[in-house]
């Protein structure tokens, strides 16, 4: 079977995992122990997407070290809030058994990716992460998929990117590779796109496979 993709790569948040909710509500916690403030939900919503350093960084903390840390322990609070969403685990199976292989390009750094993430039993279909702590430069800078490109052998022609924001549209519009907006996780409608998908499954078609 030819297939359009040798690879596929993901992010996150917001494609892969539903951690909308833990996110916020842990920055939430962490402006409320920090500043004494308490910030609206919808005014942190930018932060779905960059990485935590970056976003508060935007918030103006000035330390920001502590500040992550202190987010990264109450993330880990909303542990049970966070799900895969429904038709990923099946779309991977039906792409890995036509010989597709699967890779993340993630802003969560590292340690933070493994502590989330390794407990779903998806983890096993991804060989190669890269994460914040990966490359000098984070979405939408292409770093992350060039340094995905040099890990995996392969070409820009060869990989199709899904996400659900815009820092993953430019991500991979800097790295001259083709992007699929991931319908059931974004909050926008409006990104430019090669794909628009509604649900996981639709990737299948996406990729040749039928």
């Amino acid at each position: 079977m030819m297939m359009k993709y040798k690879q596929i790569i993901f992010d996150v948040d917001g494609t892969l995992a539903d951690t909308e909710y833990a996110v916020l509500h842990s920055l939430q916690d962490t402006i409320k122990t920090l500043t004494g403030k308490e910030t609206p939900l919808e005014e942190l919503i930018f932060a779905l997407g960059i990485t935590g350093e970056d976003a508060l960084i935007k918030l103006a903390f000035p330390d920001v070290p502590a500040a992550l840390e202190l987010w990264i322990d109450y993330l880990h609070r909303y542990d049970d809030t966070v799900s895969i969403f429904p038709g990923i685990e099946e779309v991977l199976q039906t792409l890995s058994q036509a010989g597709c292989g699967f890779g993340i390009a993630t802003s969560r750094i590292r340690d933070e990716f493994e502590q989330e993430f390794r407990r779903f039993p998806i983890r096993r279909y991804f060989d190669i992460v890269v994460c914040a702590d990966d490359t000098a430069e984070h979405k939408p800078a292409a770093a992350p998929l060039l340094k995905y490109m040099e890990l995996s052998g392969t070409k820009r022609n060869e990989i199709l990117y899904v996400g659900d924001s815009r820092y993953d549209r430019e991500c991979a519009r800097h790295a001259g590779v083709d992007f699929a907006l991931a319908g059931w996780g974004s909050h926008l409608k409006d990104i430019d796109a090669e794909y628009r998908l509604s649900t996981p499954g639709e990737l299948a078609s996406v990729a040749g496979v039928r």
